[in-house]
């Protein structure tokens, strides 16, 4: 008897193993429901990206290299790389066997054609199984750019197809997307079924969306972290990332006008409008990458001195107000734009808000472009359309004299580096948040509720 107790126990042991194993096991099917405050228009990578809505594009399209969550490169489409003497020129072999989601296999012709769209100072060149790109200068962080999602490969014109997890199966322009799971994914097929993406829904219609049960996974503005969390919803957090800076239309044209910027730096309480307007939301900083990142953005300051700003202000002779823009459908950025005016005044630079037309300085807002250093103060400057930083390699006191050299030019003034969030439904799995606030919903599942 006592035997048999022992054998039904073990049995029963064994078995509720199994139960509680199969109830955090990833389950296939579902559809998973996400709403964006984006507004795209097209689903080409490129205005994907403009649109500020890559994580799209990562659903949808693949690249030949993707970087982990440190930042280094593995492979994706390619399955291989060798650059010669001097990084000016790479070759990458491609991987067999991918197919795009109209059913077109990939091949090096339209790798290359793809590459050449999105890069037309790019020389690309087609093999048999391999690309071969190459660059006036020296590119020692190639493979890093090629991980950008405006490099992701695309075929086909007006309606692009991809090789990604997910393909297009209902398209409403700024409104409305249907995605599909692609059935023979080269990764292997996705764990949901499909995705249904509404854009254009503000903070307050995201959370009530999200509160109503009609929305899995919704974004939280940087100022509402804090109170989504005290409310006990499922937040998830990426590091603090996207730069909220004050971007100059041009460079300083005389030693005044650099006063006048100086003076305006010299003069803002950044920790007040991240602690008070933020409600602690994002890191203080005076630096364009952030410290987790660069590992040396402490070293800038951004510390306030009214003295200071007023010596620099008395120097500039300021005669007319600087127009200030902010995004008028963003009431934290009007709010934020007071304070900064409140600020100025106090140390005697005149600033005078706008939400149109021409303007001296924008208050902008800045995703990280990349988890690796170089590329994303490349791609910084390209969205400022001020010229590149040359890179001879990756050496961290090269990145930091290149970035010292562009904070030195006054063209912005760093602000605050946004965290990333989202909140999750009770029955979500596996949804993430990289360090740089890329979603990843690639192994994402939906755990069966009980009724």
């Amino acid at each position: 008897m006592k035997r048999f107790s022992l054998l039904w126990l073990a049995g029963s042991s064994l078995l509720w193993a199994g139960v509680a194993l199969a109830a955090i096991r990833p389950h296939y099917g579902g559809t998973l429901r996400l709403t964006m405050r984006q507004t795209p228009q097209a689903l080409d990578p490129i205005s994907l990206v403009q649109a500020d809505a890559s994580n799209l594009a990562r659903l949808i399209y693949d690249t030949l290299i993707v970087l982990d969550h440190r930042g280094q490169p593995e492979p994706s489409l390619a399955v291989g790389w060798q650059a010669e003497s001097g990084n000016q020129r790479w070759r990458i072999s491609l991987r067999n066997g991918v197919s795009f989601s109209d059913g077109t296999k990939m091949d090096a012709n339209t790798v290359a054609a793809s590459l050449r769209a999105a890069n037309p100072d790019w020389r690309v060149l087609a093999g048999t199984d391999t690309v071969i790109v190459q660059t006036a200068e020296p590119h020692p962080y190639l493979l890093a750019e090629l991980a950008l999602p405006r490099n992701s490969i695309v075929h086909g014109g007006l309606q692009p197809s991809g090789t990604g997890p997910f393909s297009l199966a209902q398209w409403t322009p700024g409104k409305h997307l249907s995605l599909s799971a692609t059935e023979q994914y080269w990764k292997g097929r996705p764990f949901l079924d499909s995705i249904e993406l509404d854009f254009g829904m503000g903070d307050r219609e995201q959370s009530a969306s999200f509160d109503l049960g009609r929305t899995d996974v919704a974004e939280i503005a940087p100022e509402n972290i804090r109170r989504a969390r005290a409310e006990g919803r499922a937040v998830v957090t990426s590091s603090p990332s996207e730069l909220l800076a004050l971007v100059f239309s041009a460079a300083p044209q005389s030693d005044e006008e650099a006063h006048l910027r100086n003076a305006l730096a010299l003069s803002l309480d950044i920790p007040a409008i991240n602690n008070v307007v933020l409600q602690g939301g994002g890191e203080p900083t005076g630096a364009l990458l952030p410290n987790w990142l660069s590992g040396y953005g402490f070293v800038f300051p951004f510390q306030a001195s009214s003295e200071r700003a007023r010596q620099e202000c008395a120097l500039a002779k300021q005669r007319a107000p600087l127009l200030l823009a902010y995004d008028a459908s963003d009431p934290v950025a009007h709010t934020i734009a007071e304070r900064i005016l409140l600020n100025a005044r106090d140390a005697g630079v005149t600033l005078q808000l706008t939400t149109h037309g021409p303007a001296g300085v924008t208050l902008a807002r800045i995703p990280l472009a990349s988890m690796d250093p170089q590329t994303s103060l490349t791609e910084l400057t390209r969205t400022l359309k001020i010229p590149t930083p040359a890179f001879t390699g990756n050496s961290a006191p090269e990145i930091y004299s290149t970035e010292r050299e562009l904070l030195r030019s006054r063209r912005m003034i760093p602000l605050i580096h946004l965290r990333t969030a989202i909140m999750l439904g009770p029955n979500v799995r596996q949804v993430a948040l990289f360090p740089d606030g890329s979603l990843y919903l690639n192994d994402a599942w939906l755990e069966v509720q009980k009724p």
